[in-house]
């Protein structure tokens, strides 16, 4: 059991403190129940909003992230596309210190993830922010 997941970051080590698609890279890693295996720095590359939920930034991010296989977006913060996004990503809020603490928490909540990933464009926003996994 494996996932593809991608981090909203500047830094590599911390979330982005904006929306998702405001990060300017993208960390990508693939997850099992064992282990955690960084892939790819990502550079975010998708248009700048015209408007606020610039459906463009949406697609962007979308054809970005698929390319690498990308099945769940881990943020703090999305902003309105959130509603395009997850109908093509599983989208997980969360609100760690640290990437690597939020991916040790994502191996737990491996099934549940893969889950919401096969509900299809139908899937929930997972929110696991303050909660103890």
């Amino acid at each position: 059991m494996e996932i593809t997941v991608a981090f909203s970051t500047n830094d590599g080590k911390t979330f982005v403190d904006k929306h998702s698609g405001d990060a300017r890279f993208f960390y990508i890693y693939r997850i099992t129940e064992t282990e955690s295996v960084f892939l790819k720095r990502l550079e975010n590359t998708a248009p700048e909003e015209k408007k606020h939920a610039d459906p463009e930034k949406a697609k962007g991010i979308g054809r970005l992230l698929k390319k690498e296989g990308v099945q769940v977006l881990v943020s703090k913060i999305f902003g309105p596309n959130i509603k395009r996004v997850r109908k093509q990503f599983v989208c997980i809020m969360m609100n760690d210190a640290s990437i690597a603490q939020s991916l040790e928490k994502l191996q737990k909540k491996l099934p549940e993830i893969q889950a919401e990933w096969r509900a299809g464009e139908e899937r929930d926003i997972l929110n696991f922010k303050n909660k103890s996994l």
